[in-house]
């Protein structure tokens, strides 16, 4: 088998890491894709660490059936719960997770608040706690759990009324006083950004951890040789764990965004 040519697996809860995908395919676009959103299962960020592990094992054993090269555990959650299991039990694949993008938001140096959006297991695993021990001292992160936002985006719903008056409520506390970087802990969160403008300063970063795992996933396959020789654009294949028409459709849309 050519396993050069074989496609990357992307594996999220649900739709949310499509938007880490999609930077890949934009810096490796003749590779070929395999993502499978478990939507069945979502949200992943208020089940249990056992839970979460078994449910990444099963999603991961599905992508290497189908050939996968390297896998892109395209979900913060499972990342924080299951990484270093998953990396123990399949040795020899390359295996990428991701993290809030903490270390570029301190990057850009501005005044004001540090807030990481993300789901409530994300933030309460020590995965996260050690990221944090490395900043905290010297900037004031704000931690904002936000478990009903997957919620919204697996139902599509990345713009609209319901979903404004949600991120006010949740970010309401905070604007009162400066915002520096507001930092989307969840793949799924960047398909609100739009959204997010609508309520605070345009001038605020808002960013996602999507384009450094992409560049990490492109530098683990050139160690190990595996680009692909292919000269034409990629195909991508879109698996979900529910099988509905809507959902595939979702996929397709928010891909295309």
């Amino acid at each position: 088998m050519d396993i050069k040519n074989s496609p990357i697996g992307f594996f999220d809860s649900g739709v949310g890491g499509l938007s880490v995908m999609k930077e890949a395919i934009r810096l490796m676009p003749n590779e070929d894709y395999i993502y499978f959103g478990d939507s069945q299962n979502a949200p992943y960020g208020t089940k249990s660490l056992e839970e979460v592990r078994k449910l990444t094992i099963n999603a991961v054993d599905l992508l290497l059936e189908r050939n996968a090269k390297a896998i892109v555990v395209a979900c913060n959650t499972a990342t924080s719960a299951a990484i270093d299991l998953i990396r123990h039990k399949y040795k020899e694949v390359p295996i990428i997770g991701i993290e809030p993008a903490l270390k570029l938001a301190v990057k850009y140096n501005r005044k004001g608040s540090i807030i990481i959006m993300a789901t409530p297991m994300t933030l309460r695993e020590e995965k996260f706690k050690h990221l944090m021990e490395n900043y905290d001292k010297d900037y004031n992160i704000i931690s904002l759990p936000c478990a009903k936002l997957v919620e919204f985006i697996e139902q599509g719903v990345i713009e609209g009324k319901d979903l404004e008056n949600y991120l006010k409520q949740k970010l309401e506390p905070y604007l009162v006083d400066e915002i520096g970087v507001i930092v989307l802990g969840c793949t799924h969160y960047p398909f609100v950004r739009k959204t997010l403008y609508n309520i605070v300063d345009k001038n605020v970063p808002i960013i996602d951890g999507g384009v450094g795992t992409s560049q990490e996933l492109k530098r683990r396959l050139e160690e190990k040789g595996l680009l692909t020789d292919k000269s034409q654009k990629g195909e991508v294949v879109i698996l979900n764990s529910n099988g509905s028409k809507e959902t595939i459709s979702l996929c397709e849309r928010l891909i295309n965004m």
